[in-house]
């Protein structure tokens, strides 16, 4: 260990540590402070002293104390074993810490990221004397029964197999493969461990042409995101963002699932913490946690912690992103990461921009929904991560900071509305404030799927702004004053936000819409205005139009037709017309 930098505390700011002795540390290097040996990352480097953040509890240190520099930056430990693991923001497994040290953690506890005792059934893909690249998939191992977790070769190594073990039971930390190359003999393991705020590189990055379904009619039809996009979800205090990132993280197409409690209260990580190892995938009917990675990171735990954990759980995503996966990134919230950002900058003293946040908050933010996208990974797979960050604006209201800078580098908003929440319309989306950026990008997905979707779409859309426009003038004079085809606008309006837009998570029928659900159902929506402004033009009464019994079935189709039976669309289209021809 005589290549180890070692110095003594300075000063103390919270958990911003200054330390003389460091002059050769580098910038974000893992450091452990003081005589339990909490672990720091140097933020800052100076001519005589550099400033190290900790990511535990620093109750008890001092001037005097010695900080170890390890020569390595904060890294994340990537292999098998990661799946169905809860972490804390540094990747340590919580399950292991409590057995450790019980419901609190210790200052300075040590546990592997990976369990280094288990074997792992690993089957080679290549031999020896074959040449390989960096990202070649050199061998595989059944991680969990929905993920097959592929061996790969580092980034920036390659060269010419000289040994690879027989297929076999393996550990984390055996020797797996050596190969040859300039630089000599190298040997790979089942693990490798890589910076967190270096992003992992692929071949190229391409265009998201499949939308990321997640069973949710608002999302999906109205404005939907593509696999390897951006979205935010902004919403105060009780609009349900938490609760919809977990209605997305259980029905998402997506391959994998890590989900970030970053700052978020203990109570709402304890729901998630104890709910996600019960739920069932409901496209295989295997435990859900077999496909996801939790990373824990509550608002009692060290500031510095929280703003960490977002790039671990990025790293991760970018890990199995490389494999060929399609990898969904839960971040909840991300006002909380820039929460953190603020605290640290202004212990550090520097010069604060609105609201005290830092004046490189839009750069981090930038930085960090860039790691999404689709890409050629370096074995020439396709792969995917697509980020989903809550935002918890103060009072919800969008025009602070955090709020408007992410509107900068997403293309999906899908923002919450607080009078839509009281009212127990979930999810509270609002159709209004929201927008997509994506449907040129996936309009061939959908239109393959059925020719009318861009149609009834806009439809939709441009009937739900006319309501709300009718709904201003209704507030100010009252509804009398309008005439029949613009109070059948309203009604129709509300049939589509009550039938279609509103959807209950605990109806087992409702709770998951496929899309061909989604566009026969709005078809019925879209057809009974199509015909209802149609028929008031020939003389028919508003009052006979909206009495039909047809009208009434409407509402109830969303939960009378499941997924799996949508020829009974035609029964009620028949019955539909009948009613209809009545009329004419």
């Amino acid at each position: 260990m005589g290549n180890e930098i070692r110095g003594r505390i300075v000063s103390i700011n919270g958990p911003v540590i200054r330390a003389a002795g460091l002059e050769e540390g580098s910038m974000h290097d893992l450091v452990y402070v003081g005589p339990d040996g909490i672990i720091g990352e140097i933020i800052r480097s100076d001519r005589d002293t550099a400033c190290v953040q900790v990511y535990e509890n620093n109750v008890g240190l001092k001037p005097g104390h010695e900080v170890v520099v390890s020569g390595r930056p904060l890294s994340v430990l990537l292999g098998p074993g990661l799946i169905s693991t809860i972490y804390d923001g540094i990747q340590r497994p919580l399950r292991l810490i409590a057995e450790q040290s019980g419901n609190y953690i210790r200052k300075g506890t040590k546990v592997a990221a990976l369990d280094p005792g288990k074997k792992w059934e690993f089957r080679p893909l290549v031999s020896r004397g074959d040449s390989v690249h960096q990202g070649q998939v050199i061998g595989e191992v059944q991680e969990t029964a929905l993920i097959l977790h592929r061996i790969m070769v580092p980034p920036g190594t390659g060269g010419i197999i000289d040994e690879i073990v027989p297929e076999g039971a393996y550990s984390v930390e055996d020797d797996i493969c050596r190969i040859m190359n300039e630089k000599g003999p190298e040997s790979l393991k089942m693990s490798v461990s890589w910076p967190v705020r270096t992003r992992r590189p692929f071949s190229q990055k391409t265009r998201a042409e499949e939308p990321l379904i997640t069973g949710q009619r608002i999302i999906d039809t109205l404005f939907p995101i593509a696999r390897g996009g951006t979205a935010a979800i902004p919403g105060g205090f009780g609009t349900g963002k938490t609760m919809t990132q977990h209605a997305l993280a259980k029905w998402s197409n997506a391959d994998l699932i890590v989900f970030i409690g970053c700052g978020e209260r203990g109570n709402e990580m304890t729901d998630v913490l104890t709910e996600f190892p019960q739920l069932t995938d409901p496209r295989t009917g295997r435990p859900l946690m077999e496909r996801t990675i939790m990373i824990a990171n509550t608002s009692n735990m060290p500031v510095p912690a929280r703003e960490v954990s977002i790039y671990t759980g990025v790293t991760i995503a970018e890990y199995f992103r490389d494999m060929g996966y399609s990898v969904a990134v839960m971040a909840d919230s991300t006002s909380r990461w820039a929460e953190a950002l603020r605290e640290l900058s202004s212990r550090l003293e520097e010069m604060p921009a609105e609201e005290g946040f830092p004046t490189y908050l839009a750069t981090r933010l930038a930085e960090f929904y860039e790691r999404a996208g689709h890409v050629t990974t370096l074995s020439g797979k396709e792969g995917s991560i697509t980020i989903i960050g809550s935002i918890s604006p103060p009072g919800g209201d969008f025009s602070e900071p955090v709020t408007q800078h992410t509107m900068r580098f997403v293309r999906t908003f899908w923002a919450l509305d607080k009078t839509l929440a009281d009212a127990r319309h979930y999810p509270s989306i609002s159709w209004i404030d929201s927008y997509t950026e994506y449907i040129d990008d996936i309009s061939e997905w959908w239109t393959d799927l059925d020719s009318a979707w861009p149609e009834i779409r806009i439809e939709t859309i441009n009937l739900l702004l006319d309501a709300e426009r009718l709904q201003h003038i209704v507030r100010l004079v009252g509804p009398d004053v309008l005439p029949e085809d613009e109070k059948f606008v309203l009604f129709c309006a509300d049939l589509i936000k009550n039938g279609f837009l509103q959807q209950n998570s605990f109806d087992p029928v409702d709770m998951y819409s496929s899309p061909e659900k989604q566009i026969e159902l709005l078809k019925v929506f879209i057809n009974f205005y199509r015909d209802g402004m149609d028929l008031l033009s020939r003389g028919v009464s508003l009052n006979m139009l909206i009495s039909l019994d047809s009208v009434s079935d409407m509402i109830r189709l969303k939960s009378d037709i499941p997924n799996d039976e949508l020829q009974r669309f035609e029964d009620f289209r028949r019955n539909y017309r009948s009613d209809v021809n009545t009329l004419k």
